[in-house]
């Protein structure tokens, strides 16, 4: 029976699980700015604008191209669909892959599921990349998936875990964000949320979106720590 109440909480694996997304959190915080987290951050704009894409196929709707810009810009080109489905799958998306990813990282099986996951997605996305930004960062981390696959089945350096809750937190934190930066704090009239405001019929305006998702970004973030205590429990 799943440990929901978290009782005799917490041992040495549950403590690591926080310590390690603690220690992440801080070093993502402190190289924010800097080249080092440039890639981590565009495969978040890489899950956002794959989540745009997902939520337009699932709703009878046709991808025409997915791009990802160094400036940690994208853009998916859509025709049909759900709009006021697939505008907000960019930003929700991002954070419940986040949310996954740290979840997954609690298994090694788990973990290995989800860099295939990964990887595959990055393969798939190829063919429909429209700039060489985004094929050179499908390429770039399908090869550092590999390696680290290779790592942790030919030697001792056993670190897929770990590569897998890195990734997972740098999406739900770079997620929060984007959301904060895009919808909230600068309010760009193009955003998502600005679009969302204009088709949905609530009586809310972009900003105001901006914080509702927001806070369900952060209720992702909190609840994959929190079902993955009870996973470890």
């Amino acid at each position: 029976m799943p440990n929901w109440e978290l009782k005799n909480c917490c041992k040495h694996e549950q403590v690591v699980f926080l310590s390690t997304i603690g220690v992440f959190t801080v070093v993502i915080l402190l190289l924010w700015r800097t080249f080092l987290l440039a890639p981590f951050k565009l495969i978040t704009v890489f899950l956002h604008e794959a989540s745009h894409a997902i939520a337009c196929k699932l709703t009878c709707g046709d991808v025409e191209g997915i791009q990802v810009h160094a400036n940690e810009g994208g853009v998916t080109q859509t025709r049909g669909g759900v709009y006021w489905l697939i505008l907000p799958a960019g930003y929700l998306g991002s954070s419940f892959w986040g949310m996954a990813m740290i979840l997954a990282s609690t298994n090694l099986v788990t973990a290995r599921i989800a860099a295939g996951c990964l990887g595959l997605a990055l393969f798939v996305v190829l063919f429909v990349a429209k700039n060489w930004t985004l094929r050179g960062l499908c390429i770039g981390f399908i090869f550092f998936l590999a390696i680290i696959w290779i790592l942790q089945e030919k030697t001792t350096v056993r670190i897929l875990r770990y590569v897998i809750l890195f990734i997972g937190v740098m999406n739900s934190l770079f997620s929060v964000y984007d959301i904060y930066d895009d919808l909230i704090s600068r309010r760009v009239n193009s955003s998502d949320a600005e679009k969302f405001a204009e088709v949905c019929p609530c009586p809310c305006n972009g900003v105001a979106w901006g914080v509702i998702w927001g806070m369900i970004s952060f209720i992702f973030l909190s609840a994959s720590m929190y079902l993955g205590l009870v996973i470890l429990s």
